[in-house]
């Protein structure tokens, strides 16, 4: 029987069938599922002292019984109700200590037998690391003590981590404050009740707009299920085993101590609920507690957004992003708008910062007021704060300075394009205070900030350390990337002599950790992770450079085959791409990514496919631009099919992309591209689409970067929907989807209706559902059954395919 399946499924496109099929998980050929089977490297930490560093050993690719785990989706959320916690997670399998710089390498003992970590966080004093275990039943909390490597248990105590890290250190290192599940709540309801009556919305004349959202509430029982799992209790901790507990149960969402550890910020949502917005919209109060519990200040109480305009930097009106000043004791900030929240109105001031401090009694304090749009604050200290803003429309950020002390005007210190990578000063480097506050890490004086960046440049990125004096404005840089390797700097922990840790790697190199001293240039390893792929043997890589007609300059990833020689003849290819919006043609030209980077092998790459013989041209640039009052997708076809002839005629001009033998793939919004490339060009023999969106209309206020409405702009809409053109489409395509796809707009629907269109216009088309699977695919058995979905589908259409032309020319053959 099994043989007979698997011989249909292999031969349905020949006999034109059309019906459903049962088929067992299968397994792709021997050097794929090798491949994908790697170890994944462990993760890493590094104490903010700089004298112990932590690895995790990553629990990758759980099976898909444990993905079937019980399951509620509710408001956004997706929640286990067996843990009272996250449903799908990535866990920590161990713990292991080293001591910098070439210290022992220390087990953590007294960990659980299959132990599932999460969350994990060093202690403000570096003694300590507390983490989450997921048991079956609930979510405990454990302590480690680093110097003993030894871990423990906190009794008694059950956390609530449906938002998330459900504990926050206080600066005392005794003491945490935990979110805990309530204890007496009584039975869960039942999620398959008898109806009492219809789930009813309205809306009276008011605007109401709103983009699409997945597992939102759909009823009354909804209701009830949200209200019981994302019921906590703030709780004190201390590591004695004293506990108390901090106000009172609520839908608490974030429960974060001050920096000096004598009050809690505390943020809850509350009724009424939407059926149309997740949690993050949902009514919410704000709350400044004491130790002993008591509410000292009330900072808001917050409606339902439900009446944000959808322009990307819009906002609600009133009070928004509370936290503490990190570098200050006890003091609270936040942003309001200026502008009615509304970016297209006018308005000299976007918004304001305000602050205000214990014991929260007096009038709170402007600090600044923004031109553009909050972004990030990073503060430092009295006399510096950098505070980051940007406007969508024109894609404009700004960086200032803010003395706090003489509250002085903002000094603009950056102003570029966001997507004018070329110029990116990097990222302003953080680390941990005697608080456990991440802030601005200077020098004596307080003028001197260090930047970490990507180092984009037209040879490729070259991630550098900066130091910037942020009076003068003189930058000088520590050290920057070399030639044939790519170096990220991942910590500074001594500014003062310039030592820090980078991860090292190149194409034949897996990522491993240094420690560096940039006046000497001395380069001590810190681990020996081995080759994954040890196997593959030494992948060609080259980041090709080439144009597209209209001068746009283009870059795409080429990988080849190990042992391929350029005798060996041009190749059957697989071209992989996810196309990006921008405003200007120059920043749309920037080279992108490195020659020198290691091939990590995630779930939904496509070099697999090196080892079948394939060239594969992976990251492959579509640039879609629209320059001044111009909106990029007004022309999105035009470019899209540009960019694609662009990337094959390179291949072919090098002579190893054979062009009658191309596919392309793309997931999310690239499986979007492809279903447009296949409806109006015939550059492809194939094409394979994971977990899209196929039908624009079914995203009426917005999608990816575009803002305008679809009652604002219907002809890019209908014309960006390959759903409009499953008529035009005869290439074979093949549609996968994850049965619980959590993200904005890809509902699986999309995929659904898109077939059943297909199928309906005699199209070779074959929609593969992947069970429990959401947006991105996680379970051993669904990401190998989608490698053989995948490579059956190339070696039928693609490898295997006759040269000729795939169909008649119903549409533009752009070669």
């Amino acid at each position: 029987m099994k043989i007979f399946r698997l011989t249909l499924a292999l031969c349905v496109s020949t006999l034109s069938l059309a019906t459903a099929q049962d088929l067992p998980y299968q397994t792709p050929p021997r050097a794929i599922a090798a491949l994908a089977d790697a170890a994944p490297t462990p993760r890493v930490s590094f104490a903010s002292n700089g004298q112990w560093m932590l690895l995790m050993d990553v629990r990758d690719m759980p099976s898909i019984a444990e993905l079937s785990q019980p399951e509620l989706r509710l408001a956004g959320l997706r929640i286990n109700p067996r843990t009272n916690g996250p449903s799908r997670t990535a866990y920590v399998s161990s713990l292991r200590l080293r001591k910098l710089p070439d210290g022992k390498e220390l087990l953590i003992t007294g960990l659980p037998a299959n132990a599932r970590i999460s969350d994990v966080q060093w202690s403000p004093d570096n003694t300590k690391i507390a983490f989450t275990h997921t048991t079956n039943n609930h979510v405990e909390l454990w302590i480690a003590d680093v110097a003993s490597a030894s871990a423990r248990l906190v009794p008694n105590l059950f956390l609530n981590s449906v938002f998330g890290t459900p504990f926050e250190w206080v600066s005392d290192n005794k003491t945490i404050i935990a979110r805990a599940v309530v204890g007496g709540r009584g039975e869960a309801p039942n999620p398959t009740e008898v109806p009492k009556g219809p789930a009813i919305q309205q809306n009276i004349g008011r605007t109401a707009a709103a983009r699409t959202y997945q597992d939102l509430l759909k009823s009354p029982v909804d209701e009830r299920l949200f209200d019981y799992y994302a019921l906590a209790q703030v709780v004190k901790v201390g590591l004695d085993g004293r506990m108390a507990p901090l106000g009172q149960p609520g839908m608490i969402q974030q429960a974060v101590p001050s920096p000096n550890g004598r009050y809690v910020l505390v943020r809850t949502r509350h009724r009424p609920y939407s059926y149309t917005l997740p949690v993050s919209s949902f009514p919410q109060r704000v709350e400044v507690l004491n130790l002993e519990g008591l509410v000292v200040k009330e900072l808001a109480e917050l409606p339902l957004a439900d009446n944000v305009p959808t322009s990307f930097d819009a906002v609600p009106t009133g009070r928004r992003q509370f936290g503490w000043r990190e570098d200050a004791p006890n003091t609270v900030f936040w942003v309001e708008a200026q502008d009615g929240g509304n970016p297209k109105t006018e308005a000299a001031v976007r918004d304001k910062l305000f602050a205000l401090a214990a014991p929260f009694d007096g009038q709170p304090q402007e600090l600044a007021a923004l031109p553009l749009r909050f972004r990030d604050i990073h503060w430092g200290t009295d006399k510096l704060a950098l505070v980051e803003g940007y406007r969508w429309a024109d894609r404009k950020e700004t960086t200032w300075t803010l003395d706090l002390a003489t509250k002085t005007s903002l000094t603009p210190l950056f102003e570029r394009s966001s997507q004018d990578t070329y110029t990116d000063p990097g990222t302003p480097y953080l680390h941990r205070n005697s608080q456990g506050r991440q802030v601005l890490a200077t020098d004596g004086a307080g003028d001197v900030v260090y930047f970490i960046g990507a180092g984009a440049s037209p040879e490729g990125d070259r991630p550098f350390i900066d130091e910037l004096n942020v009076r003068t404005k003189k930058s000088a840089r520590w050290w920057r990337s070399e030639a044939p390797y790519y170096e990220m700097p991942v910590t500074i922990l001594d500014a003062g002599k310039r030592t820090f840790v980078t991860r090292r790697e190149s194409p034949q190199e897996s990522p491993n950790y240094f420690l560096r001293d940039a006046p000497s240039l001395k380069l001590t390893p810190l681990t020996k992770f081995p080759n994954p792929y040890a196997s593959l043997g030494n992948l060609q890589k080259q980041v090709l450079k080439y144009k597209r007609a209209d001068g746009v300059e283009l870059t795409a990833n080429l990988y080849l085959p190990p042992n391929y020689k350029k005798e060996d003849g041009p190749l059957p290819t697989l071209m992989e791409a996810y196309p990006v919006e921008f405003k200007d043609k120059k920043d749309a030209s920037q080279v992108k990514g490195s020659p020198y980077t290691f091939a990590r092998l995630n779930w939904g790459s496509p070099v697999y496919w090196v080892t079948q013989g394939y060239a594969v041209l992976q990251g492959t640039s579509i640039p879609i631009v629209g320059e001044g009052t111009k909106e990029p997708n007004d022309t999105y076809v035009e470019q899209l099919t540009a960019s694609a002839k662009a990337a094959i005629d390179e291949g072919q001009r090098l002579g190893v992309v054979d062009p009658k033998r191309v596919a392309v793939m793309g997931h999310s919004y690239g499986a979007f591209m492809t279903a447009n490339l296949l409806a109006h060009t015939n550059l492809f023999k194939a094409g394979i689409a994971r977990s899209g969106a196929y039908n624009r209309t079914l995203t009426p206020f917005g999608f990816q970067g575009e803002e305008r409405t679809y009652w604002q702009a219907p002809e890019v809409y209908n014309t960006m929907s390959p759903f409009n053109f499953a008529d035009k489409i005869k290439t074979p395509i093949l549609l996968i989807h994850g049965e619980a796809d959590n993200n904005s707009g890809t509902f699986p629907i999309q995929s659904e209706r898109f077939y059943n269109a297909l199928k309906g216009h005699g199209a070779t088309v074959r929609y593969v559902v992947l069970p429990a699977e959401s947006h991105g695919y996680s379970a051993r058995e669904s990401i190998m059954h989608m490698l053989w979905e995948m490579n059956t589908w190339l070696d039928t259409y693609v490898k295997k395919a006759s040269t000729a032309p795939a169909t008649e020319n119903t549409k533009a053959d752009v070669r």
